[in-house]
């Protein structure tokens, strides 16, 4: 069975001491939780400081975006050695809103997947559909076009430190979620393009998250459908009011 997986990406928000805050609250609540990982993404500034206060606990720190490249003259980038001089040990890439507002091809994630990985860093690669592309019956074609452009040149062994985030576009910071039927429909050909990508081993041990407005009030429905293995969580993650239920819901599912 794979371990439920509960992520929460700050994005731009917060700030030192509220992030210092939050991460404790996190990680005091995940030590007396049972089968269940976490990561927190905090803003780039912070990483350093959340990242001492989790030391030494299961809490991992990652990083929301890295540079395709590995050192130069690049302003404003972070390179992944960066990440893990800091303590990040995990990175985002590929989120809609890198794809959407700042206009990252499944070229450049695919770099940036790969440096990643060069850097010692694990990845969680985002994708899914816009509302647009729902509407049109493409979220297969858009999930399987940025799964093999976002993959392209990783091998089976690189996988192991893969995790993929279905994030419906149209469902990210809206209040819309995706139902459970439309997650578990999405997340099961996810799992059956992976399978064709790399093998069905690789498919069945690569944790899928769901990502899109995930609050207490959805999270035990949506982590209970077979092939979603935990959440993505953006505006719920911001405060431990709403995040630490939803790693209780994950518990939960993990002990049925």
């Amino acid at each position: 069975m794979r371990k439920p997986l509960v992520a929460g990406n700050w994005k731009m928000n917060l700030d030192r001491r509220a992030g210092v805050e939050l991460a404790g609250a996190v990680r005091s609540h995940l030590d007396g939780l049972q089968g269940v990982d976490s990561v927190i993404y905090p803003p780039f500034v912070y990483i350093e400081e959340v990242a001492r206060a989790c030391a030494g606990t299961a809490l991992v720190v990652g990083g929301q975006n890295i540079c395709d490249q590995e050192v130069g003259a690049f302003t404003g980038e972070v390179s992944g050695a960066m990440l893990r001089d800091v303590g990040a040990t995990v990175v985002l890439v590929g989120h809609s809103e890198r794809r959407h507002v700042y206009g990252e091809t499944d070229e450049l994630c695919a770099l940036k997947v790969r440096r990643g990985l060069a850097s010692g860093l694990d990845v969680c690669l985002c994708i899914g559909e816009t509302l647009e592309q729902r509407e049109a019956g493409q979220t297969e074609q858009v999930c399987s076009t940025q799964l093999h452009g976002s993959l392209n040149g990783l091998s089976t062994e690189d996988m192991a430190k893969v995790t993929i985030a279905y994030e419906p576009v149209w469902a990210i910071g809206t209040g819309e979620t995706a139902s459970p039927e439309q997650a578990g429909a999405a997340h099961a050909y996810v799992r059956g393009v992976l399978s064709g990508i790399f093998n069905q081993a690789v498919a069945d041990a690569t944790r899928i998250l769901y990502g899109g407005s995930v609050k207490p009030s959805n999270a035990a429905d949506l982590l209970s459908v077979p092939d979603i293995d935990g959440a993505l969580v953006g505006g719920a993650a911001l405060t431990a009011e709403n995040f630490l239920p939803i790693l209780d819901a994950a518990a939960e599912v993990c002990v049925r």
